[in-house]
């Protein structure tokens, strides 16, 4: 708890009360209530509030996605939602108290965190703790609870990025500074995944992690594309390597989706049908049509498409505007900062979430093929909510190390001409 301290400071430029001038000298007393409440940037604020505003609409959009279904299975309409409100309520306190983690912190546990990250992705290849879903072996599942290692991957890669490119920011004119380490870590943390769990979507979103943290870096252009066309190489054959990923790819400018209907082209039909449900205004909140098993993923990678259709274009506009909101906030944090680590780290976090949110939302609007990412906040997930969330801290604790606002000095008015000089 913070000592309140009160220090006793002259006024006046003599010490007096006044001008100077007077025989009396007087003082003022000033308060100091401690770092624990000293007021907090304007980025803090606007972080957190979009964080906790989209964090309780997703949950009440897991909500209604889920109560139909549950019914039908002769469950309790509120099992998924209670048990998505406790990773939120671990997720939420846990994000401002890691906001209170001095920036050495992140620094000195980049290099642990990476390495312990890689270490529990690599238990999905133990058997009887990895799960295989759809073909993607990226759960496991440990004392009754399942999780998703590479979400916390993603987080420990970015600030291991955000280490490694501060320690080197002066050596980034060369090529081999700026290969090694980032690229051989990179490709086995996103091989990991890709190769490894067969999921094309999270190593996407890494490689767009690395590509965010390389550009934050002030990495010269010429630099940049080599890394760039390597993992677009990479990307690209994950997907060719893959039938059900090229079907799933090819559907996608299939005019006639008919053909595929009761295929490939089943569920991103089905979520456009619903936001085209929605309207302007929505059906209203829980009298979703899709969510009757018409859309199998409503509560995880289509959320979005719910949303559309309950709350129509107004609450999809002010979903995108939370999220608007979100990047404004944290790109004020990578322009205002003057440590190299906050700005990579900060910039490759919000590459993540925001990157990530128009991948999803593209998906759900058919701009782009099932990938299998969720909807940050949003989406049913616990594992994705608590990084998500754990992620946010960061941003954070890195607001609170901003410069302050430095006042302008006042600007002296010049004397008319001929005026004296005042007397001292």
């Amino acid at each position: 708890m913070a000592t309140p301290t009160i220090a006793r400071t002259p006024r006046g430029s003599d010490g007096d009360g006044t001008d100077g001038t007077g025989p009396s000298r007087g003082f003022a007393a000033r308060v100091s209530l401690g770092r624990a409440f000293a007021p907090v940037p304007s980025e803090f604020l606007l972080i957190a509030s979009t964080a906790l505003i989209l964090t309780i609409f997703g949950l009440v959009m897991v909500l209604s996605a889920t109560m139909a279904t549950s019914l039908a299975a002769g469950e309790s309409p509120f099992e998924v939602v209670l048990k998505q409100s406790v990773f939120a309520l671990i997720g939420v306190p846990l994000m401002f108290v890691v906001s209170r983690f001095p920036l050495r912190f992140w620094k000195r546990i980049a290099w642990p965190a990476l390495i312990g990250a890689i270490a529990l992705q690599l238990l999905i290849f133990i058997p009887g703790l990895g799960i295989t879903n759809d073909g993607n072996s990226n759960w496991i599942r440990i004392a009754g609870f399942q999780l998703q290692p590479s979400e916390f991957l993603k987080l420990a890669f970015i600030l291991w990025l955000g280490y490694v490119l501060y320690r080197k920011h002066t050596l980034l004119g060369t090529w081999k500074h700026v290969f090694i380490p980032v690229v051989p870590v990179g490709i086995l943390v996103i091989g990991l995944v890709g190769v490894g769990s067969h999921d094309l979507g999270t190593a996407m979103i890494l490689a767009l992690i690395m590509l965010g943290c390389l550009f934050f870096s002030g990495v010269k252009l010429r630099l940049f594309l080599i890394p760039l066309i390597m993992l677009a190489a990479g990307v690209a054959y994950l997907a060719i390597s893959s039938p059900n990923r090229m079907r799933r790819i090819m559907s996608l400018f299939d005019v006639d989706t008919l053909s595929c209907y009761s295929t490939t082209c089943y569920q991103p039909v089905h979520g456009v049908w619903g936001l085209a449900n929605g309207g302007i205004f929505g059906l209203g909140l829980g009298n979703s049509r899709e969510k009757y098993q018409w859309l199998p993923a409503a509560s995880n990678d289509y959320i979005f498409a719910i949303v559309g259709e309950e709350v129509g274009l107004i609450g999809c506009v002010v979903v995108l505007a939370l999220l608007t909101l979100f990047a404004v906030g944290a790109f004020h944090i990578v322009r205002k900062t003057r440590d190299p680590f906050v700005r990579i780290a900060a910039g490759g976090i919000t590459v993540w979430i925001v990157g990530q949110a128009l991948i999803n939302i593209g998906v759900v609007l058919r701009l782009f093929p099932v990938l299998g990412v969720p909807l940050p906040f949003m989406s049913q997930g616990g594992t994705s909510l608590l990084s998500v969330l754990l992620a946010c801290g960061v941003l954070l604790s890195f607001a609170r190390t901003l410069p302050e606002q430095q006042l302008a000095p006042p600007v002296a008015q010049p004397r008319p001409r001929g005026a004296s000089a005042p007397a001292r």
